[in-house]
């Protein structure tokens, strides 16, 4: 295990790595930016002549791949079944696209967002904090993991299905490729070809998927972490002043500057988290309503494709399950974390009000106001939303999956008559 570590830690070195802000970048999206590099998609690297030579290869392979499925699907495609199964693949793929150009537009963006928490100097000293920060590392890494682990053995399936099905020459997606593929000589190397471009395509999608997690969650993590700072403010400024109660150290003159200065600390840095949340909001809204749009369809296709797949071939439906459970589960971690978002966003409000501010401190010069001001702001909280049409919450994320339900019933419906 060690060996593979270094190995993999070797052949994924990436440059966005040794321009990282610092320990708090690295630790959030070190796996998303190593996963990005062997993937072809680290646009850090692109100084490299031989990396930016490899990620346009990636990219001209994935194009083609593309082009060949719907050339198939306007040439070929002739059943329901077929129509539902093209387009089920073709969906995922052009959203990726549509999400991954939008993502482009606004680079300066996620890079301000990656590197929010380390430039803030957020307090992470205490225990607690640590423990938090620790607590929402590992859930990253967690459902990076589940999400990577769900693709490749989707992955696994449907690169298997065509090599044990009833078909003498078979891909795993109709493609139409202007040559005669379908000889014992061509197919081994159109079927290796295949493959390799179906598996780029595959990891550009979960690539996408694992940045967006990382950005959530790294927001999500400075919302906890800054409401344990509202919520602790006077036992951290109380270290330097020993031995005084909280009526002597109300009037001290040097608490109260330190208590000051600190309370101004954090009511900027809750600021500049809701400025970088807003900013997330709107580089992720457009993209965000296709997606949701072609979820729902995915979700409702991947559903009719299991229904059908059942008395065909088990793999077949072993396959088309996977596929399902991953388009379930890709939405389900953006609403799950944007839903995390509007939570901790409210609980600064919260945290504010079990700040202690009834000892005494708010009667110090400018405390009140400042008091005020972020109560007013964590009032109302920031709701992340698919075009300011449905917000991206678990709520959402129910509805749409009935909503699926429903059109795959009335599919189903259509089919038997």
């Amino acid at each position: 295990m060690v060996l593979l570590t270094s190995v993999w830690r070797a052949i994924t070195h990436t440059k966005a790595l040794d321009d990282s802000s610092g320990e708090m970048e690295t630790s959030f999206f070190e796996t998303v930016y190593r996963i990005t590099y062997i993937a072809g998609w680290s646009n850090s690297d692109h100084n490299s002549f031989f990396y930016k030579l490899y990620s346009n290869t990636v990219k001209l392979l994935i194009a083609t791949f593309m082009v060949a499925e719907l050339w198939y699907m306007f040439t070929f495609v002739s059943t329901l079944d077929t129509v539902i199964e093209q387009l089920n693949v073709l969906l995922i793929q052009v959203m990726a696209v549509f999400r991954y150009r939008y993502m482009r537009m606004h680079e300066h963006v996620y890079k301000k967002l990656a590197t929010s928490m380390q430039i803030s100097k957020l307090d992470t000293s205490t225990p607690t904090r640590k423990a938090l920060v620790e607590y929402w590392m590992k859930k990253s890494e967690t459902y990076l993991k589940l999400m990577l682990g769900l693709g490749n053995l989707t992955l696994a399936a449907w690169f298997a299905f065509p090599l044990v099905d009833d078909i003498e020459y078979n891909l795993t997606v109709g493609m139409r490729l202007g040559v005669d593929w379908r000889r014992p000589s061509r197919y081994p190397i159109v079927y290796t070809i295949h493959i390799v471009a179906f598996h780029y395509t595959a990891f550009f999608i979960m690539v996408n998927d694992a940045i967006m997690q990382a950005h959530l969650i790294h927001l999500v993590c400075q919302y906890t972490v800054l409401a344990d700072c509202f919520e602790n403010i006077l036992d951290d400024c109380e270290k330097e002043f020993k031995g005084l109660s909280r009526d002597q150290l109300v009037r001290d003159r040097r608490f109260r500057e330190v208590y000051i200065s600190r309370l101004g600390l954090l009511v900027e840095q809750h600021k500049k988290i809701l400025m970088h949340t807003m900013e997330l909001r709107k580089t992720i809204s457009p993209p965000m309503l296709g997606q949701v749009a072609a979820s729902s369809l995915q979700i409702c296709f991947a559903g009719y494709q299991v229904a059908t797949a059942l008395t065909m071939s088990f793999i077949k439906f072993f396959m088309t399950l996977l596929f399902l459970g991953y388009n379930l589960f890709e939405l389900f971690i953006i609403c799950r974390w944007c839903d995390e978002i509007k939570i901790q966003s409210e609980n600064i409000n919260n945290a504010l009000y079990c700040s202690g501010w009834e000892c005494g401190v708010a009667t110090m010069a400018g405390v009140r106001t400042r008091l005020m001001l972020v109560a007013t702001r964590a009032s109302k909280p920031l709701v992340l939303t698919a075009g300011g049409i449905t917000e991206l919450s678990l709520n959402s994320y129910s509805n749409l999956v009935k909503t699926s339900y429903s059109a795959l019933t009335v599919l189903l419906r259509l089919r038997h008559e």
